[in-house]
């Protein structure tokens, strides 16, 4: 079995990660996150929102619709030209992009070789509004969280008064109608974004994308990726994006290849210039139209390279080692037996201590191996037992994850030892 496949594995038998609608017979590359996995996608969020909005002054936040005005699409050029290129094998019907295959080849699911030409194909999810399905009532799901930073840039200038260099942050649902999907959580209809748009004066555009450039290598560090398999890729001139003059692709060797993780980009001034054309509305910062640096980190992709650093196994056991700050759990709280009333009891009174403090669970399932093994699984950093000796002396087992060692804690101690530990 092949790591991708033991990480698929991991995360349906420990709830982090479930084929959508599974019930029905499943959607093409639909996957919802369970109750663990739902809780680490949870912390990758809220420490990118802390490192980058509350831990800074030149960054503020933003919480848009998805749905937009469909005249901020055309202003961006999505409408016209947000397409990959689309082939036919006109045998079986199945469709491919037409850059990701060798149409002299024969088509890899049926072995004929009959293309239809190839033509653009836009990602652009569209939807109606109001009881009319026609034209005038059209609207898309956004593709992109970026547009939104623009087309409120005003407001929040006007709001919250900054100065050159800042930025406004934002994160949230994105939709692109793939045509080919696949490889777990890699690419999906459905995903989630982390993006900020920087603010700066033209001059000092290069300053500002080193300087974003550092910060999301200390981000590899923080989430724990393993950063001796992070590659940045410079796009090359007719290869960028249209409204790029400077792109940096960092990419993770995953088991299926190395392919992009997280983006940054000089986006010029191109898009205030667009949504000031379309609008009428003037965008502009003291009568300068302020240049824009875009740091782009993909949630969905952030949670499977993490996971994919973290995996780790021994001859005895799997162990997620999840930085303590992401891990779902911060601590599981065990009776050593489950059938003791005296020890579940004090094991019910010290779970109780725990949860204020930080983020705990209780496990009482089968064996005290077993729950150990469960825990390393899905990169609990400690357990708590409750056995004999804690009604003598008021003392517990704290087990470490990744290196098994135990040491015996006052109860007395646990709400400031572990909170001394996540610091």
């Amino acid at each position: 079995m092949d790591l991708m496949e033991k990480i698929v594995s991991l995360c349906k038998r420990r709830g982090f990660v479930f084929p959508g609608s599974e019930i029905y017979g499943g959607m093409a590359n639909s996957w919802d996150f369970g109750p663990v996995g739902a809780q680490l996608k949870k912390n990758i969020k809220d420490l990118w929102w802390k490192t980058f909005v509350e831990s800074r002054d030149d960054v503020v936040g933003l919480d848009a619709t998805i749905i937009m005005n469909p005249k901020v699409w055309e202003a961006s050029g999505h409408i016209e030209g947000f397409s990959d290129p689309l082939v036919e094998c006109k045998s079986c019907h199945n469709r491919f992009r037409a850059d990701q295959i060798d149409i002299k080849d024969v088509c890899s699911d049926c072995g004929k070789k009959d293309w239809s030409p190839v033509k653009n194909f836009n990602l652009m999810l569209k939807t109606f509004l109001g009881p009319a399905e026609d034209s005038a009532h059209a609207a898309y799901l956004r593709p992109e969280t970026a547009q939104a930073m623009f087309v409120d840039f005003k407001n929040v200038l006007s709001s919250n008064p900054k100065k050159l260099p800042f930025g406004i942050a934002q994160m949230g649902k994105a939709f692109r109608n793939e045509i080919t999907t696949g490889n777990f959580l890699f690419r999906l209809r459905e995903f989630e974004m982390m993006e900020i748009e920087y603010f700066v004066h033209e001059k000092d555009w290069k300053e500002a994308f080193e300087m974003w450039r550092k910060e999301m290598w200390n981000w590899f560090e923080l989430m724990g990726i393993d950063k001796t398999k992070i590659h940045e890729h410079e796009i090359p001139d007719g290869e960028r994006a249209h409204y790029s003059q400077r792109t940096i692709d960092f990419e993770f060797e995953y088991p299926f290849g190395q392919k992009e993780l997280y983006g940054l980009a000089y986006r010029t001034d191109y898009d205030l210039k667009r949504q000031q054309e379309f609008s009428g509305q003037d965008l502009s910062y003291a009568g300068i139209m302020p240049h824009v640096i875009e740091p782009t980190w993909g949630v969905d992709r952030t949670f499977l390279a993490v996971m994919l650093s973290a995996y780790h196994e021994d001859e005895k056991r799997v162990i997620l080692k999840l930085h303590p700050k992401l891990a779902p759990y911060k601590v599981a709280v065990f009776p050593l037996v489950a059938n003791k009333e005296n020890i579940v009891k004090k094991a019910r009174e010290v779970y109780q201590l725990l949860k204020p403090v930080t983020v705990t669970t209780w496990d009482d399932r089968g064996n005290i191996g077993k729950r150990y093994y469960a825990q390393d699984e899905i990169g609990t950093p400690w357990c708590v037992t409750i056995d004999y000796q804690t009604l003598k002396d008021d003392t517990v087992t704290v087990r470490d994850r990744d290196t098994a060692q135990q040491v015996r804690v006052a109860v007395s101690e646990l709400d400031s030892y572990f909170p001394e530990k996540l610091k």
